[in-house]
C-alpha cells in the first residue's frame, strides 16, 4: 500500500481551515459571491404584474427531479435577457402555474402561486404534489396577461410497482461556442421518461461577439460575454446566454430533466475547494458560491439542493418503481486535489494513495447505504467522469487521465467494494465529461482481458463542445487497441438512449454529422445491451 502523502494532507487541511474561515466572515463572503442577499419573511408585497411590459418568459420552462406524486416546475422572469437584472423591477412578483392532463389545459389538476424574488433573480421553483404516479402531464406559467410556453413533464411511477420498462436520454457538455445544439432540437423529438443530464451545463470560458463557431455576424451578442465568470452576475448572464437557444429550451420542456455537473459550472478542472490556478481557497469559496447559487437559480432542483454559501448537496436518489434506482452523484464538491496537477500520467503514486477522495466520506456511505437497501432492477449511477481503466497507450508506457478515477484508484476500488458487499449485480454508470461516445466493461483486473466485468458504463458524447468531432478520432486506434474492454467508440456530437425493461438495458448511441452549421440530421451509430445478470456490453 501506498503511504499518504504529506503534501496532500496539508493540501487537504489548509482546505479545511480555508473552508471554515469561509463561514466565520459570511459578511465579507456574501458580498463578494451575492450582489443582492436572500428573501426575508418581510419581503415587500407583490408587485403589480402589469408593470412589466415586454414578454418575461424569453428563457422557457423546464421540470425535473420527477418523484410518484409530483415534479418540479422551472422558469425565469427575463424580458431582457441579457441585461444583469434580466429587466425586471427590484421586486417579487406572483407567478400563476398550472398543471394538466392535456396540452390544452382543458382538465387542470394542479395550480397556484409561486413568488420570483429578485434576489433569486426572478427564477421560480415550484414543487408540485398530489399528481398520480406514472403519467404524463403538461405545466405552464402565467404573469399578467404574459402565458409562458408549455412543458410536458411526467411522474415517476410508485417506488414498489413492479414497472416493466422505461426509457431515458443521456447528455452532457454543451459549450455555446462550441456550434448549434441540434443534438436538443432531435432530443426534444425522442419519446422519453427524462433525460439525465451530466454536467458541464455551462462553459465558464470567454463568449466572443461572433458566437465562436456558431459565427454569428459581428456584434451580435454583447461585450458582457467576452470574459470569463467569476461573479454572480457572470454565471447568471451565461445561464441566459446558454438558454437563449431555442433548441436547448425545446429540449428542457419536453421531458422532465435530472441534473448534476462536472466541472465547468463553476471552472474548468477544480477540486473541492481547490481551484485549477491554485488560487487562495477563501477567494476559491467565493467564486464557487456564486456559481453554485446561479446553478441552483437556473435549473428544476428541489429546495433540499438550494445552495448554503458555498455548499450544495446536489447528490440524491431517485426511484423507477422497482426497475431502476438512480443515484445521482457529485464528483466535483467533495474530491481531493487532482494528482500530478489533472493531466495524463503514469499510473501509481499520489494516484493511489487510499486517503484522496472522489466523492467524500459521507457520499461515499451514502451510495453504499442505498445500494443496501435497493430492491431495483437496475442500479444506475448517474455522474460525471470515466469510471473504467482508460489507457492512452497499447504500450508499457501508457497514461491515464489524473482527472478521471484513473487519477483515484483506491476510491474506485471503494465504488466497487461497496457495490459488491451490497450485492448489487445490475450496476450500470452514466458518464459524460470527455466529449466522446463510449460503451465500457467495467472490471476489477484490467490486465487480465478474460477478468469479467462487474458493472458496464455507458458514456455520452457531448452536444457541442469539441466541434463537428468525427466518427473515428485520431485517437481510435491507440485507444481500441489500448482499452480491450472498450467495446464501442465515436467522436461525433450527440446523446444516448437508454431503454430499460426486466430483462435488457439497451443504449442506442445518437449522432449528429455536423454542428458549425445547423440543420444536422440525426442517426443511431450503434446500439450495445447489458443483459440483466451478466455485466457487460454487447453489440446488439
Amino acid at each position: 500500500m501506498t503511504p499518504p502523502n504529506p503534501q496532500d494532507a496539508l493540501r487537504a487541511a489548509a482546505a479545511h481551515v480555508s473552508r471554515r474561515r469561509f463561514f466565520t466572515v459570511t459578511g465579507a463572503a456574501a458580498a463578494l459571491a451575492f450582489s443582492v442577499g436572500l428573501p426575508q419573511a418581510h419581503a415587500d408585497e407583490p408587485a403589480d404584474p402589469g408593470t412589466v411590459r415586454q414578454e418575461p418568459f424569453t428563457l422557457g420552462v423546464a421540470s425535473g427531479d420527477p418523484a410518484p406524486d409530483g415534479v418540479v416546475l422551472w422558469t425565469r422572469l427575463a424580458p431582457a435577457a441579457f441585461e444583469p437584472d434580466g429587466g425586471m423591477p427590484p421586486a417579487p412578483f406572483l407567478v400563476d402555474w398550472e398543471v394538466a392532463h392535456d396540452e390544452g389545459f382543458h382538465r387542470v389538476v394542479r395550480r397556484g402561486r409561486e413568488l420570483a424574488h429578485p434576489e433569486f433573480h426572478h427564477t421560480v421553483h415550484v414543487e408540485v404534489d398530489g399528481l398520480a404516479p406514472g403519467r404524463p402531464y403538461y405545466y405552464r406559467f402565467r404573469l399578467g396577461p404574459w402565458i409562458s410556453p408549455v412543458g410536458r413533464t411526467s411522474t415517476a411511477p410508485p417506488q414498489h410497482a413492479r414497472n416493466s420498462a422505461m426509457r431515458f436520454g443521456v447528455v452532457a457538455c454543451q459549450n455555446y461556442p462550441g456550434g448549434y445544439y441540434t443534438a436538443f432540437k432531435h432530443l426534444a423529438n425522442e419519446d422519453l421518461d427524462a433525460v439525465f443530464h451530466l454536467g458541464d451545463w455551462i462553459y465558464e470560458g470567454a463568449v466572443s461577439a461572433t458566437g465562436g463557431s456558431r459565427a454569428y455576424p459581428a456584434g451580435t451578442l454583447p461585450a458582457v460575454f467576452n470574459h470569463e465568470t467569476v461573479t454572480l452576475e457572470d454565471y447568471r448572464l451565461r445561464y441566459a446566454l446558454y438558454r437563449s437557444d431555442a433548441d436547448l429550451r425545446a429540449a428542457q420542456a419536453a421531458h422532465p430533466w435530472i441534473l448534476t455537473w462536472d466541472d465547468h459550472e463553476v471552472e474548468n478542472n477544480y477540486a473541492g475547494a481547490i481551484s485549477q490556478d491554485n488560487l487562495p481557497p477563501d477567494e476559491f469559496l467565493v467564486r464557487r458560491a456564486a456559481a453554485y447559487r446561479a446553478y441552483w437559480e437556473n435549473q428544476p432542483l428541489r429546495r433540499p439542493q438550494r445552495p448554503r454559501g458555498a455548499d450544495l448537496r446536489l447528490y440524491r436518489r431517485l426511484h423507477y418503481g422497482t426497475l431502476a434506482q438512480f443515484d445521482v452523484l457529485d464528483g466535483r464538491q467533495y474530491r481531493s486535489d487532482q494528482a500530478f496537477g489533472g493531466a495524463w500520467a503514469r499510473p501509481g503514486g499520489d494516484a493511489d494513495d487510499p486517503a484522496r477522495a472522489m466523492l467524500g466520506e459521507r457520499q461515499e456511505h451514502w451510495l453504499a447505504d442505498g445500494w443496501r437497501d435497493s430492491r431495483a432492477r437496475w442500479n444506475i449511477v448517474p455522474q460525471q467522469v470515466v469510471l473504467a481503466e482508460r489507457r492512452s497507450e497499447p504500450t508499457e508506457a501508457y497514461t491515464v487521465s489524473m482527472d478521471a478515477w484513473d487519477g483515484y484508484t483506491a476510491a474506485r476500488t471503494r465504488f466497487l467494494d461497496a457495490a459488491e458487499a451490497a450485492g448489487v449485480e445490475n450496476l450500470v454508470v452514466l458518464t459524460g465529461d470527455v466529449h466522446v461516445h463510449y460503451a465500457m466493461d467495467v472490471k476489477r483486473d484490467y490486465a487480465d482481458p478474460g477478468a469479467p466485468a462487474v458493472a458496464s458504463e455507458i458514456v455520452a458524447t457531448s452536444i457541442s463542445s469539441g466541434g463537428n468531432g468525427a466518427e473515428r478520432p485520431a485517437s481510435y486506434d491507440r485507444l481500441t487497441k489500448a482499452n480491450p474492454h472498450l467495446r464501442f467508440y465515436d467522436g461525433r456530437r450527440g446523446y444516448v438512449t437508454v431503454a430499460l425493461d426486466r430483462e435488457q438495458c439497451r443504449a442506442d448511441f445518437r449522432v449528429v454529422p455536423y454542428i458549425t452549421t445547423e440543420g444536422a440530421p440525426v442517426a443511431t451509430a450503434a446500439s450495445y445491451a447489458i443483459e440483466a445478470g451478466r455485466p457487460g456490453l454487447h453489440r446488439v
